[in-house]
């Protein structure tokens, strides 16, 4: 049974037969959508007697991205959000997985209570936050008021709405990047650091010498995979302020619904959406990169 194994694992017609079907799933799940929407972004397309009409416009979809003041504030906002709450992420999580790492009793409750905001829904999160934040009686403002510091409308001004965003943000997606950044810590040889204590090295250069340098490629994946998912934020746009006031808190993801559902657009928010997801295919290959120049496992 065994040599019978070995010669159909080297058969590489048996290996395509037994890839094919994920092949195929995939493909059906995810490439065809994309090359629908692809074939979308060339047509403006209308409804008359419950029956589409695709009216052929080249790449007048694309060319209208340029003067779209939304798609152009999206973008913008999306980029500030992405970079600031993943960078925020990555210190928080990576910081408690180095304290987390280093706790002898107790472990496992920590572990439990660092990664509680993961496992909450997005509404729930949404509608907690939203009432955190209220200007008249949110929770955060009274704690404000009892250091004696004004209230602030987080949710209503244009200059804190983002920010208040990205807070809830990081809140909730800062377990992720403990937990991966966790895992690689702890995967890490402890006998460099044990011949490092024995040359008398403090705990912040074996911080600096030892753990960044060996823990790069697993950061800089994580940052990559993590700032992936930034760009792709809704639910707690929509949720917390529906990408008002203004524009101050619109994103791509939450612009391309208001393309494809408030104003029936469809053509132009297929437009967009290949726009973002080429972006997205760009974060991408960026992590695949990083991956290789740090030698870390494909």
């Amino acid at each position: 049974m065994s040599t019978q194994s070995t010669v159909l694992g080297d058969d590489p017609r048996w290996r395509w037969l037994t890839f094919a079907p994920a092949l195929a799933f995939m493909v059906v799940l995810s490439v065809l959508p994309v090359l629908n929407l692809a074939v979308m972004s060339f047509f403006k397309i209308g409804w008359k007697d419950a029956k589409s009409i695709w009216e052929p416009v080249g790449l007048a979809n694309y060319r209208a991205l340029g003067g779209d003041v939304l798609f152009g504030a999206s973008l913008r906002n999306t980029v500030i959000f992405a970079l600031a709450s993943v960078a925020l992420q990555m210190v928080i999580g990576f910081a408690l997985a180095l304290w987390c790492s280093k706790v002898a009793r107790g472990r496992t409750a920590y572990r439990m209570i660092f990664i509680l905001p993961l496992l909450i829904p997005g509404i729930v999160i949404g509608a907690i936050w939203k009432l955190m934040l209220n200007s008249d009686f949110g929770l955060v403002n009274q704690v404000l008021e009892l250091v004696g510091i004004w209230p602030v409308d987080w949710l209503g001004d244009g200059d804190v709405a983002l920010f208040s965003v990205v807070m809830v943000d990081i809140w909730h997606w800062t377990p992720f990047c403990f937990l991966l950044l966790l895992a690689g810590i702890e995967s890490l040889p402890q006998d460099i650091y044990e011949s490092a204590r024995v040359d008398g090295a403090t705990g912040w250069q074996e911080l600096a010498w030892i753990t960044l340098p060996l823990m790069l490629p697993a950061i800089l994946v994580t940052f990559a995979f993590r700032l992936i998912v930034a760009f792709k934020v809704f639910d707690e746009v929509y949720l917390l302020t529906g990408g008002g006031p203004g524009t101050a808190t619109e994103v791509l993801s939450f612009t391309i619904y208001q393309r494809f559902f408030t104003e029936d657009r469809a053509g132009y928010g297929a437009a967009m959406s290949i726009a973002a997801i080429f972006l997205v295919c760009l974060l991408l290959v960026a992590a695949l990169s990083a991956r290789r120049r740090t030698g870390a496992p494909s």
